[in-house]
């Protein structure tokens, strides 16, 4: 059976019932686990089996951990017909624990998150989640044809991409065009490789490394590029492909004499490689973004009074639009929304999580992004950051300021502490501000107040407001309804 095949003959999942109970059987699976991803779902499991038992949903009792296999090999691309309603909260808790699980990468989780994708879908048609997860898990698997579907079904049912969804289209529809383009060219650069295509392509790989293993070049050549051909026309899974291919230019680089022909082989995989990991870059440097360090924002605030605009329901009935634009600088945080009566119609500073692609495209002075992990930071930069957006970028000396700059650890500070208070750490930290005040912070008790795209995103649990609270309030120098006064 080819690889195609395989995929094809998944049976039809999506019932509330059964996916309950494939969540359940895989919680025992992950207890004791010391993989880190693994940990952080299995509490998500928890809290889903919590949910579960308080929202009254009827599901028999879960199965043993021996027969959890072949419910986690149910996932499939179609939705079965949704039986009546699924509760939010649920929803929300299962969609939580298939994110985890995508996030381990491993098979187990990736077949669980399948399930739990195809009974979203099943449930809720016109889920966003639903489909971006779909979309996702789709192209984790190397299946992009389809992945692509499912992105563009999210797109239609949203308006506001903040997750960066159309550049991913792109990418992914750029990448595949050139990665047909090197197939053509391996083609025309080995005519052999056509007498090779139509044998299993497993079988003629093998054969071929064989011949380069004794040191027939000639040989083993047409049959490696046979296979790829082969496993391209079967549409075999991206992740087969580049492992093949990856594997074929390095042998090809050892025994190649005409550099030019590998040169341009070469390039086409890199572009392709490069355009699937970021998407197209069409203008490298960014609208001629000036970058900034630590010490050059800390001149750019200088003597300027500040004030600091939390996304809260508060600020959303406040009414204080007209004094928040009276400040020197105002600085807004991640997905927040303008409305000029009661949040003021200016933002100088953009403060935002790399994670979240919300308000990149928003006109501003300055844009600081923060991120703990380097690599996936500069990963975001690159492909979220708008050309002409911002005249001014935080460098990688701003970029976590809690950890890097405070030198803050996990033993002293446990949570990962939130954009509002790296930010608020790092103006506190440099203390060049006569004014420094916290407009509506009050720490999301009124509820969430951002772009409707960003509504449908739950107050992550990775954060711990209460010890923010605790030190934004040891400092306050004055406290009413809607503002802090730090200095």
């Amino acid at each position: 059976m080819t690889t195609v095949q395989k995929r094809r003959a998944r049976a039809r999942g999506g019932e509330l019932d059964e996916c309950l109970r494939a969540c359940a059987a895989h919680s025992g699976k992950v207890v004791g686990s010391v993989d880190r991803r693994r940990v952080e779902l299995g509490e998500q499991l928890r809290r889903l089996l919590v949910v579960w038992g308080t929202t009254g949903t009827a599901a028999p009792a879960p199965a043993p951990a021996g027969g959890a296999t072949a419910l986690l090999k149910r996932a499939v691309k179609g939705a079965a017909t949704p039986a009546p309603g699924i509760p939010s909260e649920l929803l929300d808790a299962l969609l939580a624990v298939a994110n985890k699980a995508l996030e381990c990468g491993y098979d187990d989780e990736l077949n669980l998150a399948l399930v739990i994708s195809d009974t979203v879908l099943a449930q809720r048609k016109n889920s966003r989640a639903g489909w971006r997860l779909r979309a996702r898990l789709l192209e984790t698997l190397g299946e992009d044809g389809e992945a692509l579907e499912a992105y563009e079904r999210y797109l239609a049912l949203t308006d506001d991409d903040g997750f960066g969804v159309r550049a991913r289209i792109d990418g992914l529809r750029s990448a595949a065009g050139t990665e047909r383009e090197l197939y053509a060219l391996l083609g025309r650069q080995c005519p052999r490789a056509g007498e090779f295509t139509s044998a299993p392509a497993t079988e003629v790989w093998a054969e071929g490394l064989a011949a380069h293993a004794v040191g027939d070049w000639t040989e083993a050549e047409p049959r490696l590029v046979g296979a790829l051909l082969s496993l391209a026309a079967e549409n075999a899974p991206v992740q087969d492909r580049q492992e093949l291919l990856s594997q074929y230019l390095d042998l090809r680089t050892a025994q190649e004499t005409d550099l030019p022909a590998l040169t341009e082989a070469v390039a086409l995989y890199a572009e392709q490689r490069r355009n699937r990991m970021r998407g197209p870059v069409g203008d490298p440097t960014v609208g001629g973004v000036q970058w900034i360090t630590l010490g050059e924002f800390r001149n750019q605030i200088a003597g300027k009074s500040i004030c600091l605009i939390a996304n809260s329901g508060r600020v959303g009935a406040s009414s204080m639009g007209s004094r928040i634009d009276d400040y020197d600088l105002v600085v807004r945080f991640n997905s927040y929304r303008i409305d000029p009566k009661h949040t003021g119609g200016r933002t100088d500073i953009h403060v935002t999580i790399h994670k979240h692609g919300f308000n990149w495209d928003q006109r501003v002075t300055t844009r600081l992004v923060f991120g703990g992990v380097s690599g996936d930071w500069k990963y975001s930069l690159r492909n979220r950051l708008v050309p002409g957006a911002q005249t001014y970028l935080g460098d990688e000396s701003l970029r976590w300021p809690v950890r890097n700059i405070g030198k803050l650890s996990t033993d002293v500070w446990p949570s990962i502490p939130t954009s509002g208070f790296n930010m608020l750490w790092l103006l506190d930290f440099l203390d060049v501000s006569p004014t420094l005040d916290l407009i509506g912070f009050d720490f999301y008790e009124s509820g969430a107040y951002r772009v409707p795209e960003a509504m449908k995103l739950a107050i992550t649990s990775v954060h711990e407001y209460t010890s923010e609270k605790e030190w934004v309030m040891q400092r306050a120098q004055s406290v009413t309804d809607m503002r802090i006064s730090l200095r």
